[in-house]
């Protein structure tokens, strides 16, 4: 018979005694999540007031709106659970959840690598010169950014219905010979020939993407740094310099897609670590947490930064609240 409030009580409901170290983790999880989440609403609440009120979405936007719904599912997907689990409650999801879990964030994940990816290319060719290879694809792309969009969505669905058979809940005794703790659930390996085909199909997609996104950033570099050599004479006349808005926004991915390679690269540090060591440290699976969600919360604050519309909308707001303010 269990006494009230004893240890054995305490580890059957799901929870652990936790340190201060322990509780320093669970709060950078929670404001993360929290600050991801309220980042991504507020972007997509941007955009939905852009429709209602008739501004002119541009194609880039259709594509920005697919990347907030994959920040968003990462986050309910990775950071919510993370943040459960860090607080003391390890044991809140069966083997369905755990499952149904996994894959959303597998998801989210590859179609937010996907989203960007194609997010550059595109930009790339839209600054494209009017007398380059690209100049008939800027007059298609823009028909083609809905499907592109659905049939990146569609392919990574597919490619991830694989994942939910290599994951199982905390509760389940499962005796296999790789069994690594994800803290809420236990990710598992039954046969190390299938993983050994599965791995390199994953990074394959990463690689593809990443290269098309290392190329379209750096001839996006390209064409900016020549369009400023050509403006040169508004500098010499004394005339303040005028970026276009193709320009503002060209810069904007630029830099998001210079955050996600950044945070790709440390993240797959972490998680070759993770796959070498089968007993990793919590400190290692945290700060592979943290960089895994670290886009999806940050990325909606760049993308509001570097968007001229939201200090336009914001400067109209302020005029409404005070109108006897002529200044």
């Amino acid at each position: 018979m269990q006494e009230p409030g004893s240890e054995e009580e305490f580890h059957s409901l799901g929870f652990y005694r936790m340190t201060t170290r322990d509780l320093t983790m669970a709060v950078i999880f929670f404001l993360q999540t929290t600050v991801g989440l309220l980042g991504n609403f507020s972007v997509f609440y941007y955009y939905l007031f852009l429709y209602l009120t008739g501004y002119k979405l541009r194609c880039t936007d259709l594509i920005l709106k697919y990347l907030t719904v994959a920040n968003l599912l990462v986050i309910f997907s990775k950071g919510i659970p993370q943040t459960m689990a860090s607080f003391g409650l390890t044991h809140f999801l069966d083997d369905f959840g755990c499952k149904l879990v996994f894959f959303v964030h597998r998801v989210g994940r590859d179609v937010a690598i996907g989203t960007t990816c194609l997010l550059t290319v595109f930009q790339v060719i839209m600054i494209s010169p009017g007398d380059s290879r690209w100049a008939q694809l800027k007059i298609k792309a823009p028909k083609y950014v809905g499907t592109s969009n659905i049939f990146c969505w569609v392919l990574n669905i597919v490619r991830s219905i694989v994942v939910p058979f290599h994951l199982t809940d905390k509760r389940n005794n499962i005796n296999v010979t790789k069994k690594i703790d994800q803290d809420y659930c236990y990710a598992i390996s039954y046969d190390k020939i299938a993983e050994s085909f599965y791995v390199p199909l994953l990074l394959s997609h990463d690689g593809f993407c990443l290269g098309l996104m290392f190329w379209a950033s750096s001839s996006m570099v390209f064409i900016l740094h020549s369009h400023k050599q050509q403006v040169q004479y508004i500098r010499r006349n004394n005339l303040p310099p005028r970026s276009s808005p193709e320009s503002r926004a060209t810069r904007r991915i630029l830099v998001l897609a210079c955050f996600y390679l950044s945070l790709w690269m440390l993240s797959s540090i972490c998680h070759i670590c993770l796959s070498v060591f089968n007993n990793s440290s919590l400190w290692l699976r945290n700060t592979s947490t943290l960089l895994t969600t670290c886009f999806p919360t940050l990325s909606p604050y760049i993308l509001m930064r570097h968007d001229p519309r939201v200090s336009t909308l914001y400067s109209a707001w302020i005029r409404k609240q005070n109108p006897l303010n002529l200044s």
